[in-house]
Order: structure tokens, then sequence, then C-alpha cells
């Protein structure tokens, strides 16, 4: 029914944004975030700087969908494993770090070292809790002293933020997750481990039994 009432401008438009978003992506992969360039993807789409303008009004706004689009697949990831009866802790892992390896430069993106100078607006903020708010429910879910809490992803617990409803331990277990399981996805994506002689998949999973076992 959208697309049905979508004006060929307004479909010419979303084609057009959606090639800049894909010449970003080659620039990152090329050379990190930083090196998005609003006047060099001009260049290359044959427009002039105050027509691409007219799409995204500067690098911030381009990078911003970026990391929007980054947070949402990751939504994606976790709410298609939560949907075949996979989204326990592990199922959460393997899905993050399929899609980590999948794009690294994707992930870099919105976990890696922050772009000099940008900010995250709040909306994306919002998708970020709604990660952590699937991670904590997942947390929830384990045995434990005391009784499990269900985390709802409404706007209104995001706007608050799921780790502030979280009982301390539910919260401690999913932070571990959290940074232990980026730390071995970071530094396996950085190379780091390179001429260690072991493999990255085999450490990932015995920080993830670790956890499990809690």
């Amino acid at each position: 029914m959208g697309e049905a009432t979508t004006t060929p401008r307004e479909r010419y438009r979303q084609q057009v944004r959606a090639e800049i978003k894909e010449r970003a992506w080659e620039q990152i992969a090329v050379a990190g975030a930083s090196a998005v360039s609003l006047n060099a993807i001009a260049k290359h789409m044959g427009l002039s700087g105050a027509a691409l303008y007219r799409y995204f009004t500067s690098r911030d706004e381009l990078v911003t969908e970026l990391v929007r689009d980054a947070y949402q697949s990751l939504v994606g990831a976790f709410r298609t494993v939560a949907a075949r009866g996979d989204g326990d802790l592990a199922g959460l892992a393997y899905a993050l770090r399929e899609w980590a390896l999948d794009d690294p430069q994707r992930y870099f993106l919105v976990y890696g070292t922050p772009l000099p100078g940008y900010r995250t607006p709040a909306d994306v903020a919002v998708t970020a809790s709604e990660i952590m708010g699937i991670l904590l429910e997942a947390c929830a879910s384990l045995p434990a002293d005391g009784p499990a809490t269900s985390f709802e992803t409404d706007v209104e617990a995001q706007r608050k933020g799921a780790a502030a409803l979280a009982p301390p331990g539910v919260l401690h277990l999913a932070v571990s997750f959290w940074s232990r399981l980026h730390g071995v996805l970071a530094m396996e994506l950085g190379g780091h481990f390179t001429g260690m002689g072991f493999d990255p998949a085999l450490l990932f999973q015995a920080e993830l039994d670790v956890l499990s076992a809690r």
C-alpha cells in the first residue's frame, strides 16, 4: 500500500539516498568512518555538492543514517533468533558474532572508536536501548535466586533506559556478557589474534560458556 502511494519523485529521492549511503559504506570500507565525505560522494555520483546536500544536509546526518541502519540490522538479527526460539544468551551471542563478522566496518561504526565531534541523536539511542532490552530479557530468563523479571521494549521503557529497570544481578550479567563478548569480537575483527595460533571462535565460545554458567 505504501509503495503504491509513493510518488515518482519520492521514489527517486529514496533511490538517491540509498545510493549515497552505499557510497558512504564504500568509503568506510576503505578508510574508516572518518573518511565519509559528501563532496567525494557527489563527485563519484556525478552530482554537484549543492545537489547532494538536498538529500543529506551534513556528514553527521549521513553518518546518523548509517548508524541507525546498523543498529536496526542488529535488532533484526536478535528478533530473528528470538522468533525461532533461540533467543537465549547463546542464541544472541551467535547472532551477534555472525552479524559482526558479516560486516566488520558496520560493527566498528557503532561499537568502535567514536567519530570525533559526532554525537548520536536520541532516537538512535532508543534503538540501542532496545538491543539491551532484548539482552536483559534473555539474562532474566536464566535460573536465579530471585524471581525472573520480564523487560518490555516499549517506547517509554526505552526512553528511561532498559538497564534502569533491571535487578542488579541481571544487569551485571548483561553488562558482563556485552563487554566481554564485544572485547573478543573487537580483538578478532581488528586482527589482534593473528599469528597467535588459536581459533577466535573457540575463545568466544569459552567466554560464552563462563557467562552462561554464572
